[in-house]
């Protein structure tokens, strides 16, 4: 099973916006709330995708949705209507070939960047 396969098969649907009119066609990605060093969790929401208490979560993705190319106003959109605003983006390679994308993303509460 390759690695795109995986995310489709057990990844969320997502999409990606640009923020001017601009959507991706769905796919599927990993997107699983930060956990701390210390996995202390003393505080937070339980989510679908698991317990928030940062509002950040770690984006893996398929290479050919590069991330790291889109505008600030880029962002990802999920299911479950939630949007997450790119923080930082990058790839990683395998043999000079970008492998997946990861990022760490913000959660985007409507009205509020």
């Amino acid at each position: 099973m390759t690695l795109d396969a995986l995310f489709q098969s057990f990844g969320v649907t997502v999409r990606l916006t640009d923020g001017e009119g601009w959507y991706s066609p769905a796919f599927g990605a990993f997107l699983q709330p930060l956990r701390y060093k210390n996995k202390m969790y003393l505080e937070g929401v339980y989510t679908p995708i698991g317990r928030d208490s940062t509002g950040l979560y770690l984006y893996l993705g398929p290479a050919k949705h590069r991330l790291s190319a889109l505008p600030e106003t880029a962002r990802i959109l999920d299911g479950d209507a939630r949007e997450y605003l790119i923080q930082r983006a990058e790839e990683v390679r395998l043999q000079n070939r970008v492998f997946y994308c990861w990022a760490v993303v913000k959660e985007v509460h409507k009205g509020k960047p």
